[in-house]
């Protein structure tokens, strides 16, 4: 049998879906009671402070590399976040433009 065709399975063509489609459900609260929107989203210099003030990480022989890429996981959820605040109206996305480029 060859790879493609056990992943396909058994039944046949890749992507089929079996059973009834899922109906769509709206929001199930009440709008009114929502907070407002908070309009003072900031974009951080320094993403991962909190966790460099815990210390080194706890992996012997592997600290500086875990540094690293921790460090980047951070950068990365700060970019993700200030370009979902962007998207959202939150801030104007010229803002991300002169906090990223500097």
């Amino acid at each position: 049998m060859s790879a493609a065709r056990r992943r396909r399975g058994k039944g046949g063509s890749r992507g089929r879906r079996r059973g009834k489609k899922k109906e769509q459900v709206g929001f199930w609260g009440e709008v009114d009671k929502l907070p407002p929107a908070k309009q003072d989203v900031r974009i951080t210099s320094e993403p991962a402070a909190v966790v460099h003030s815990l210390g080194v990480p706890p992996l012997p022989g592997h600290e500086v590399i875990a540094t690293h890429y921790f460090s980047a996981v951070y950068e990365r959820a700060v970019q993700l976040s200030g370009a979902l605040a962007a998207a959202g109206g939150l801030i104007e996305p010229e803002e991300l433009l002169e906090e990223f480029t500097d």
